[in-house]
């Protein structure tokens, strides 16, 4: 992995005494451009209502922030509920059955892995301090292009780091990563903030940070929505492995602009942009092109209500998808395959 070197800038802030003024210029004109600089600095550092919300998200959040290390690695995770469990990558514990949680206090913990899902890089992990604070999750369905980010995590080894942008897309599936529907940002993410939190303006967790593109001149960073971490941690913790039901689609959103510029028969919906080869999509008789529109009796507005829909079911379930075929209305059962466990 290529070497990222971090600039650290000091700024140097002179601080003038009017004293120093005296036989430059006459007292009452000290007086009063001592008085001017003081306004002017505080004017220079008053931080806006923006950068004051991102503080309080930062200092509400960092508690619950950890490191997380094993003999090779590390990374970062997120403490999720009151019990001590931590939400960090697959690839960050390897195969570690247990690792080194990290507090923002200075203490070290031990964690036990609790299992962990390679194929949508997710990992959890409970230590035995139940007292750590645990971040509020919020819902990675309803993301939009252009809110907020907030990256938090320990990249090059420098704790709990703070790095800000905006969810510059959803539902991506990046080359060379074997991960799909992950939310892009510009936010940074560097080696070490996989497993941190991606975090909204009102400190929410709406993802967990897991790839980075690096390019020159810019990067992009990629994080796992919550909604899917979340499954994945609670079926580990109920019943100690995952079961995930796949229908076998890429998905890309249907909105009024698109459906405008390409002529499309509906406003909204989920258009399939592939389909797997075996799948239950491609048995169930789902095109490329086609656009699904309802799920039973839903209407379907994105490509998050089908994954919502998809994931509420088990293995071997149907479910009944209605799809736009050009001007044809057509309805299909698919009866939902199983992720191969790994």
């Amino acid at each position: 992995m290529k070497r990222v070197r971090t600039l650290f800038v000091a700024a140097m802030v002179l601080l003038i005494q009017p004293s120093l003024l005296s036989g430059c210029v006459r007292t009452a004109d000290a007086a009063d451009a001592a008085s001017r600089v003081g306004t002017v600095n505080t004017t220079q550092v008053q931080a806006s209502a923006e950068e004051q919300q991102v503080i309080r998200v930062v200092e509400t959040t960092l508690p619950s922030v950890v490191s997380v290390m094993r003999d090779g690695g590390m990374g970062s995770g997120v403490v999720i509920d009151a019990n001590g469990l931590v939400l960090t990558n697959a690839h960050v514990v390897g195969t570690a059955g247990s690792v080194q949680i990290g507090l923002v206090d200075g203490r070290r913990l031990s964690g036990q892995v609790l299992g962990r899902d390679p194929d949508v890089d997710v990992a959890v992990v409970r230590v035995s301090d139940s007292k750590v604070p645990a971040a509020q999750l919020g819902d990675s369905d309803h993301l939009k292009v252009g809110q907020t980010a907030i990256a938090i995590g320990n990249p090059l080894g420098l704790d709990r780091t703070v790095t800000t942008g905006v969810v510059s897309a959803t539902n991506r599936n990046p080359r060379d990563i074997s991960l799909d529907s992950l939310i892009q940002t510009d936010a940074a993410i560097n080696p070490g903030n996989s497993g941190g939190p991606l975090l909204d303006s009102q400190g929410r967790v709406i993802g967990i940070n897991t790839a980075m593109f690096t390019a020159p001149g810019g990067g992009l960073g990629f994080a796992i929505p919550i909604n899917v971490a979340r499954d994945v941690a609670t079926q580990i913790v109920t019943t100690g492995k995952v079961q995930r039901a796949v229908l076998g689609v890429a998905l890309g959103d249907v909105t009024p602009e698109i459906a405008e510029r390409m002529e499309l028969p509906v406003s909204q919906g989920a258009a399939i942009l592939q389909v797997g080869e075996g799948t239950a999509a491609e048995q169930a008789g789902l095109q490329r092109g086609d656009i699904i529109v309802r799920i039973g009796q839903t209407d379907v507005t994105n490509g998050g209500d089908v994954r919502r829909a998809v994931r509420a079911l088990k293995p071997g379930d149907s479910l009944s998808i209605t799809v736009r075929r050009g001007e044809e209305a057509k309805t299909l059962t698919a009866k939902v395959g199983a992720a191969e466990e790994r």
